[in-house]
């Protein structure tokens, strides 16, 4: 009788790799290294959260909605977890994908069906959304200051009866060290932080103004060439020349009526010579010099002017006009430009975040940006939803009624799933002092009685209609946050082997 064949061993012979255990442990190390980033990240939810580090999901979030960084990274980092048993009970990673996709669809109606439509034209509405981005900064004792420049920078940016959308960088933000976050401030026009190069001329009011993108210095050569100068006679002559050839082209500014120069940053030769200063201040025009290349297309859009490349094209039609071009001091700490009342202004919009240090600043410009972002989410998509893990509390017992109507192993993956989401409320009641058990029970209690905007009220420590404290947040942020941690979790779950890539090692040979 012939004997039983045994087990086939792990062997690397050929280059194959055969181990039926190692894509389960593959999965299950990604599992625990996503989940590592997930609670480390726990802590920073919600207003009473610690300040956050973010990562490649998060940057998607941030891409998509703006807002809900945190939750987008605890949400997947919970969903992993439930993968993680599910594995262990022995379900197939396939059936697991295939059921959290049905889950998070379902989710997506149930959020939906629960958020209510806002209009632009709603003010109040709008600031109480851009007010529940802030209360989570560090900056959030300022939300009633921040909170209204945000709401009114994307107001006047877009027209609310037909946009479908905001494009951010037609909101340009302009960081002054100095001062404090109340220093912030909205400019309707342009703020340029590079100073005023002549100090004869600070303020010009009926502002024409030139963008230039050539040098009014003398020229140089195209190849690196001398000139040798041997006597006095041809070295004035040199000079003569010099002084005609940029007095010229001042002439020529002065005649088209400018009386506030921009002049583009050139790395080639300086853009600005004294001697061409010298004239233009005598002319009593007003020069703003070492504009960055990145800011000529906001300059344009803001003034109503266009780059001029050479002096030949410096006519009236190219200047932009403004009511006031002024250099402003900011008590003591460094200046700004302001150019306000344009003509015919393009659709933009200029804010000044001051305070007293770089990370303040940062921080401050990092929340505007949130804010803006919501208000983004509203135009995108105009409805808003409940805050405070009303939303996933609501999808964990909706689901939970779903998964009774599926069968076998997908039913225990949806209910798994909508488990899996009570995370973000009971980290909200953890991170605000409360019992985060009793709290999510109560809530699944309220919520299965039908109370749709029972949350997590962490100012006063309890749970009560979250719309009622005006706790609101856009519908594209939760449905956002929801679709991007399941596709990141689905993709976890496909990899099923690590292959390590060597780089091959170069030999030299002897000639």
């Amino acid at each position: 009788m012939p004997e039983p064949m045994a087990a086939p061993k792990a062997s690397n012979k050929g280059g194959a790799y055969v181990d039926r255990d190692k894509p389960a442990q593959i999965r299950f190390s990604n599992i625990s290294a996503a989940k590592a980033v997930a609670d480390a990240i726990r802590t920073s939810l919600g207003p009473k959260g610690m300040d956050k580090m973010l990562v490649e999901l998060s940057k998607a979030q941030d891409i998509e909605a703006g807002d809900g960084t945190t939750s987008v990274v605890v949400i997947a980092g919970a969903l992993l977890d439930a993968c993680s048993k599910l594995l262990q009970k022995g379900i197939h990673p396939t059936i697991i994908s295939e059921s959290f996709q049905k889950a998070v669809d379902k989710g997506v109606e149930v959020l939906t069906g629960m958020s209510r439509p806002v209009q632009l034209s709603d003010r109040e509405t709008l600031l109480n959304s851009a007010t529940t981005s802030l209360c989570s900064k560090v900056v959030s004792q300022y939300s009633s200051l921040l909170a209204p420049m945000s709401v009114d920078a994307v107001m006047r940016v877009i027209d609310p009866a037909t946009a479908t959308s905001v494009d951010l960088q037609d909101i340009k933000i302009i960081k002054k060290l100095g001062g404090t976050i109340d220093d912030c401030e909205l400019v309707d026009g342009l703020v340029l932080t590079q100073r005023v190069a002549n100090t004869g001329v600070t303020r010009v009011e009926k502002a024409k103004i030139g963008l230039i993108q050539f040098c009014l210095s003398p020229p140089k050569t195209d190849m690196d060439n001398q000139i040798v100068v041997s006597d006095y006679a041809q070295m004035d002559r040199v000079l003569r020349e010099e002084r005609a050839y940029i007095l010229n082209l001042v002439k020529q500014i002065k005649k088209a009526g400018c009386n506030v120069l921009l002049i583009q940053k050139s790395i080639l030769r300086d853009a600005l010579s004294d001697l061409a200063l010298h004239f233009l201040n005598k002319m009593k025009i007003m020069v703003v010099k070492e504009i960055e290349r990145e800011e000529i297309e906001f300059i344009c859009k803001t003034l109503g002017t266009k780059p001029i490349a050479h002096i030949d094209h410096f006519t009236a039609e190219m200047l932009g006009t403004a009511e006031l071009a002024e250099e402003v001091s900011l008590d003591g700490s460094g200046k700004l430009v302001k150019i306000t009342g344009c003509s015919s202004p393009g659709k933009t919009v200029s804010m000044v975040v001051r305070g007293s240090n770089k990370l303040v600043i940062e921080e401050a410009e990092r929340s505007i940006h949130d804010a803006l972002c919501v208000i983004r989410c509203l135009v995108k998509k105009r409805a808003l939803i409940a805050g405070g893990g009303a939303p996933e509390i609501e999808l964990a017992v909706r689901l939970a009624e779903y998964s009774r109507t599926l069968a076998g192993m997908e039913a225990y993956c949806v209910r798994a799933f909508g488990d899996a989401l009570e995370v973000i409320p009971s980290t909200l009641a953890e991170n605000a002092g409360l019992n985060p058990i009793a709290t999510v029970t109560e809530l699944r209690n309220r919520h299965a009685q039908g109370d749709k905007m029972a949350g997590i009220n962490v100012r006063k420590g309890g749970i009560s209609n979250i719309l009622d404290e005006l706790v609101v947040q856009p519908l594209l942020v939760s449905i956002s946050a929801l679709t991007l941690a399941t596709e990141t979790v689905r993709s976890i779950l496909k990899i099923d082997d690590v292959v390590r890539v060597r780089r091959p090692i170069q030999v030299k040979q002897d000639r």
